[in-house]
């Protein structure tokens, strides 16, 4: 939540230089729990074990088609339908609700990674 504010930038993966959205995932996982992710959200999206939208916990990853393109957009579950992720150029980490309609009609999956 210490990352709420910081800007996007495209191919960030800092809090120093902003994130785009599957560095800003990678960063609080590697820092959170020491687990490497893959750097781009389309190969995350292949990291750890599919689950449905019911299923959703907490720490899942979950993704969108944000530009004509599965898997090109990934935030990071927070519960009670609330996810984080570093949305768009000009815009910065954020908190989102997934029934949004933007975000509702863009949801692509989601996925369960574990440090084990």
């Amino acid at each position: 939540m210490d990352l709420i504010g910081i800007r996007y930038r495209r191919g960030g993966s800092s809090p120093e230089s902003g994130f785009d959205c599957s560095g800003f995932v990678n960063h609080v996982f590697r820092e959170g729990i020491g687990l490497v992710l893959p750097r781009s959200s389309k190969e995350m999206s292949k990291s750890g074990e599919a689950i449905s939208r019911d299923e959703l916990r907490p720490g899942d990853l979950v993704f969108f088609n944000t530009m004509r393109n599965a898997f090109s957009h990934v935030g990071i579950y927070l519960g009670d339908n609330q996810f984080v992720h570093a949305p768009r150029s000009g815009g910065r980490v954020r908190i989102e609700d997934i029934r949004d309609g933007y975000w509702t009609k863009r949801f692509n999956g989601a996925r369960r990674v574990n440090s084990d």
